[in-house]
Parts: structure tokens; sequence; C-alpha cells
């Protein structure tokens, strides 16, 4: 079920993909913060890591349990893409002002859905990783 969105600071971790309000909250929700460090980088043999970053990105990775068949097909559609868009709940830098949600585009990793209940048609989960396209 559904939230109405009256106050901002009462969320979905996952607001909206591609402009569309997502029905369905994940269970597991892992945000990261990867640094991208540049080709030459690494270890010395002075044994002083020269890090080097270029830039940063974000991964998120993202679980629905024990989802209807109706839900698995709204999830896994609406990750479907090549590249989305997503509304999302960032930490860092997401805008206190609008419950710290933030936009970026996203590609989605490997997806997963493991069948609990054929009779029932239920899924023991959904589970992939969206990353972002773009550092910064």
């Amino acid at each position: 079920m559904a939230y109405n969105y009256p106050d901002v600071t009462v969320r979905y971790p996952i607001y909206k993909v591609d402009g569309v309000l997502l029905t369905v909250c994940p269970s597991h929700y892992q945000w990261a913060l990867e640094d991208i460090s540049a080709a030459d980088a690494g270890r010395t043999e002075d044994t002083n890591m020269d890090k080097m970053r270029i830039g940063q990105i974000r991964k998120i990775e993202l679980q629905w349990d024990y989802l209807t068949t109706e839900q698995a097909h709204e999830v896994l559609n609406a990750f479907n893409p090549e590249y989305i868009t997503v509304e999302y709940v960032d930490p860092q830098s997401g805008n206190p002002d609008n419950g710290y949600l933030r936009s970026a585009v996203f590609y989605v990793g490997n997806r997963s859905a493991p069948m609990y209940n054929a009779a029932l048609g239920l899924w023991e989960n959904v589970a992939f990783n969206i990353v972002e396209r773009s550092g910064n």
C-alpha cells in the first residue's frame, strides 16, 4: 500500500523512478558512496597510498521481500530501462527541505526474483543494485 505524501518527511527511500511514484517500499535499502580513482592510482613501494580520487558515485542495494506477482511486476518494470532517473533518499547530499531527496540517473545491475509460493503467486524477494551513471 502506498503512502499519501502530504508530509515531505514521510517517504519510501525510493520515491520516484522516471517520474512515477513507486508504490512498494523496499525491505532492504543500503546506500553507499564509492570513490572513483585515476587509472594510475595505487600504493607506492614506500607503502603510501595515492588514491587520486577523480569522482564519486552512489550505489544502492535494493531488495523487496515477499511480493505478490503484481508487485514484483511493478518493481521489475520500473527498473527495466537501460538508464533511469531515480528520486531517492540520500543521507549525504539530499535536500533537507524535501526529506533528503536527491535525483540522479542510474543503471541497474543483474536482477533476481526467486519464487516463494507458486500457488499463492508470492515471490521470496526481488533484489538488485542501482549504480549512478555519472560521477561527480
